[in-house]
């Protein structure tokens, strides 16, 4: 029996090990910036010399590190099928990364990646012509700044953005009080909560007036308060304005109660120039673009990031984002057709 167990064992920890093997050469890179390092990872394709394109991440909200626990490493996987690189730093304070990413505004962020595009185009084997953004969530106020002042960028991937702070935290409110069956009345002390919050924002109050007109702070800290009194007034719009005919392909999940998937889209297609905007709907996926059925399963979401991290996302998400790069022109100088707006069934498989 115990022979049985450990040969059941080692088969699991292959599996596991061979589930976890990406087509990639991952190279340790540091980026100082401001008189801090910024410690990341640049994923090669497997072969060659290149120059390869490049992709540029730009993460969500929180402390996140530069494979963002692995996940990121299955859109490496799929971009290098497609020719390109992907770089990627840990936030300022996570990792091996100088300074704290509470510190930071959304401008903070932008002139960050400004960087590291710019460290990216001193390297011989990116070629600086063909380097793009992808971002999600948080990012959704970053790309649009970025995308706005370096005109050579080739084109801009925007996952699960929202385009107005306010006016997210709101939806994002009501749909999980919605998600979770709260009642008229805990719908209505929430709200006023919230306006409670929104006031003491505005008239800029300290941490210590916000815990004494709330009891209770729910999670929040000091520094988390600083970072929402220095951002909460963002919006997208008028960077969005300004980044007229990149490729931008908008990324939305049909089950995302962080984002109002409608208000984004009217956004973007009020503003972007149809010709370089592809939309791709993913109708049974949350926010993070996992399946809502995996996700509400927390074993199911375990086995599968253990024996099937590809399979985290939604059907078609890796590949769409492969085909999109595919079809892009050789370098900024040309615009191309935006893809067919792509629509998915709910939790297709294959």
């Amino acid at each position: 029996m115990l022979v049985a167990v450990v040969v059941v064992s080692a088969g699991l920890g292959g599996t596991v090990a061979w589930q976890n093997t990406y087509a990639l050469r991952e190279e340790k890179v540091v980026l100082h910036h401001r008189g801090q390092p910024l410690e990341g990872v640049l994923a090669l394709p497997p072969h060659g010399r290149g120059p390869f394109g490049l992709v540029v991440f730009v993460h969500g909200d929180g402390p996140v590190d530069a494979t963002h626990e692995t996940f990121y490493r299955p859109l490496w996987e799929a971009f290098a099928r497609s020719g390109y690189a992907s770089l990627s730093f840990s936030k300022p304070g996570v990792g091996g990364s100088g300074g704290d990413w509470l510190d930071q505004s959304m401008d903070d962020r932008a002139r960050e990646t400004l960087a590291a595009v710019a460290w990216a185009r001193g390297r011989p084997d990116i070629d600086g012509r063909r380097i793009g953004l992808w971002g999600a969530s948080q990012a959704g106020w970053v790309l649009p700044k970025v995308a706005a002042r370096d005109r050579g960028l080739q084109f801009v991937i925007a996952v699960s953005p929202a385009v107005n702070w306010l006016r997210q935290g709101r939806h994002n409110l009501l749909a999980e009080l919605d998600r979770d069956g709260a009642t008229p009345r805990e719908k209505e002390t929430a709200l006023r909560r919230r306006e409670t919050v929104l006031n003491l924002l505005d008239r800029r109050a300290s941490f210590a007036e916000y815990r004494a007109a709330t009891g209770d702070t729910d999670g929040m800290t000091s520094a988390r308060w600083a970072f929402i009194a220095r951002n909460h007034r963002a919006d997208a719009t008028a960077d969005l304005r300004a980044v007229h005919g990149t490729p931008l392909l908008l990324v939305l999940a049909g089950r995302d109660v962080n984002v109002d998937v409608t208000d984004t889209e009217t956004v973007y297609r009020d503003l972007l120039p149809p010709a370089s905007l592809a939309v791709a709907h993913y109708p049974g996926a949350t926010h993070s673009l996992v399946d809502e059925d995996l996700e509400r399963s927390d074993w199911r979401l375990t086995l599968t990031a253990l024996f099937a991290p590809r399979r985290l996302y939604t059907d078609g998400f890796l590949a769409d984002q492969a085909r999109f790069v595919d079809r892009l022109p050789p370098h900024r100088g040309g615009i191309a057709a935006a893809p067919e707006t792509t629509k998915y069934p709910e939790n297709r498989r294959p």
